[in-house]
C-alpha cells in the first residue's frame, strides 16, 4: 500500500537523505569533470565499481553468502549504466544546475508517461501539484539574458533522465532493496567494459578525481540508491517522480554552500513553488 508521505516521519527522512545523495552526484561529477580531475569515462567506471564493491561488502557482512542471479536485474543494470555514462559525458557540456533540471524533468516525464499507459490513477490534486512544481522549475531556469545550450549535452542528459526514470520504474518491483541494488551495480561492469573496447577514450585521473569518484560511488550512489529503492516500495510511481523534482533545488543550494554562490530572489520564489507542488502531489486523500 502506498503511504501518505506527509504522515510518515521516517519515510520523509529517508526521502531527504536519498534526494540529497542524488543531488550530490551532480556536484561531485561536475567538480571532477570541470576541473579535469578525471575524464567522464574514468569517473563513471570508478563510481560504479566503488558502488559495486561497497554494496558487495555490505551484503557479505549481512548475509555471509551472496547468491547472484544469472537472469535477474540485467535490465535495471543496463539502464543504471546508461544513466551514469550519459550523465558524466553531459556535464562536459552543461552547467550542473541546468543539467540537473533537464535530467529530472525527463525523469518525471518518463514516469508520468508510464503511469498513463499503465492506467495508474492520477488525482486532480496530483496533476495540479505536478504543474506547480514544473512552473517553479521553468521560472528558475527561464533565460533572462543570453542563453544557449549544447545540443550534444542536451541529448545526453535527456538520455540520462529517461534511463533513470526507467530505473526508478523497475525499482518499484524490487522486493529486496539491498540485494537488488548490489546486483544492479555489479552487472553494470560488463557494460562498462563493452563501452571501453567500443569507443575511443582518453583516460586520465588524479587523486582528486579518485576521491570524488569514491564519494560518488561508495556513498551517494551505493548507499543513496539502496535508500531510494526502500522508499520506492512505499510510494506511488507518480509521487516518486514528482519528489525527485526537488533534486535540482538541492543541487543549487549545495553549489551555494560549496562554491559560495549567492542566494537570489529567483531561487527563493522557484523553491517555494516546487516545494508547494511536491506537497500537493504527495498529500493524497487516498493511500
Amino acid at each position: 500500500m502506498n503511504k501518505d508521505l506527509t504522515k510518515n516521519p521516517s519515510l520523509i527522512l529517508l526521502n531527504i537523505i536519498a534526494l540529497v545523495f542524488l543531488a550530490s552526484n551532480s556536484i561531485l561529477c561536475k567538480l571532477a569533470i570541470v576541473n579535469h580531475y578525471a575524464d567522464a569515462y574514468s569517473f563513471t567506471f570508478l563510481r560504479l565499481v566503488f558502488a559495486a564493491l561497497t554494496l558487495f561488502f555490505i551484503v557479505s557482512l549481512k548475509d555471509r553468502a551472496i547468491n547472484l542471479s544469472i537472469n535477474k536485474n540485467w535490465g535495471s543494470a543496463f539502464f543504471l549504466f546508461l544513466y551514469a555514462i550519459a550523465f558524466s559525458y553531459a556535464y562536459i557540456k552543461l552547467d550542473a544546475g541546468l543539467g540537473t533540471l533537464i535530467l529530472f524533468a525527463f525523469v518525471q516525464l518518463t514516469i508520468t508517461f508510464y503511469a498513463i499507459i499503465n492506467k495508474e490513477k492520477i488525482y486532480l490534486k496530483q496533476a495540479f501539484g505536478i504543474f506547480i512544481a514544473f512552473l517553479g522549475l521553468v521560472y528558475l531556469f527561464y533565460p533572462r539574458n543570453d542563453f544557449s545550450i549544447s545540443i550534444e549535452g542536451f541529448i545526453l542528459i535527456t538520455l540520462s533522465g529517461i534511463s533513470w526514470g526507467i530505473y526508478t520504474i523497475l525499482g518499484k518491483k524490487s522486493e529486496n532493496a539491498l540485494k537488488d541494488t548490489n546486483e544492479n551495480f555489479l552487472k553494470t561492469i560488463p557494460f562498462l567494459l563493452i563501452y571501453l573496447v567500443t569507443f575511443p577514450i582518453n583516460i586520465h585521473i588524479n587523486i582528486d578525481g579518485l576521491i570524488l569518484s569514491f564519494l560518488s560511488g561508495a556513498i551517494t550512489s551505493a548507499i543513496g540508491y539502496v535508500i531510494w529503492y526502500k522508499v520506492l516500495a512505499n510510494i506511488s510511481i507518480i509521487t516518486a517522480g514528482v519528489i525527485q523534482l526537488i533534486v535540482p533545488i538541492i543541487a543549487i543550494f549545495l553549489s551555494i554552500i560549496l562554491l559560495n554562490e549567492p542566494i537570489t530572489v529567483t531561487l527563493l520564489v522557484s523553491t517555494t513553488l516546487i516545494l508547494l507542488g511536491i506537497y500537493l502531489t504527495i498529500k493524497k486523500s487516498v493511500v
